[in-house]
């Protein structure tokens, strides 16, 4: 049977070998084939670090970290996914997805979003421009360091401003351009 199991996971860090190794055990234990991991925190990414972290056949696409903050790693079993036309920009790695089996095609985009206010309306500006480039179907996955609502909170400090440009941004009732997945 085809795997088709997803996993999308801020790891915080994939310079130590244990954490790798905790990532690579979740990948065969689950059989995971696409994954997105963010807060790599890594400058680069080689074919011996992906071996390592994915097994064989794998391959990827890669967002290097700023200063060891942030970084996001898109990776997919070559023998269930196609994955191409890579857009990397300053919060996102956006790039089309294929399930080869059923020959169904998305627009994934993984996210690490921005810690300080002022960057997180950048980022909701460069996701809206992701979304109205008109790409059809579209997911977007990650780590968004954004709340939909204060229930989503472990603590009462929040910015209720923040919350409501991004439930703006959710809202997609009236978007014609978006199709959900």
């Amino acid at each position: 049977m085809m795997n088709k199991n997803c996993l999308v996971w801020n790891v915080r860090g994939l310079n130590s070998r244990a954490r790798r190794n905790v990532v690579r055990d979740l990948i065969g234990q689950e059989n995971i084939s696409l994954l997105s991991l963010q807060e790599t925190k890594l400058d680069t990414c080689s074919d011996s670090l992906i071996m390592e972290l994915c097994g064989a056949g794998f391959d990827y696409f890669f967002k290097p970290a700023t200063h060891t903050c942030g970084g996001i790693l898109l990776a997919w079993r070559t023998d269930t996914w196609s994955v191409t036309n890579p857009v990397i920009r300053s919060y996102s790695l956006t790039a089309r997805v294929t399930l080869i089996h059923t020959g169904a095609t998305w627009w994934l985009t993984s996210v690490y979003g921005p810690q300080s206010d002022p960057e997180k309306l950048l980022f909701l500006d460069e996701l809206r421009e992701v979304r109205h480039a008109g790409l059809g179907t579209w997911m977007v996955w990650g780590d968004f360091n954004l709340i939909y609502q204060a229930a989503d909170k472990n603590n009462s400090r929040l910015n209720r401003r923040m919350m409501q440009s991004f439930r703006r941004f959710l809202d997609v009732r009236n978007e014609s351009t978006l199709s959900c997945l």
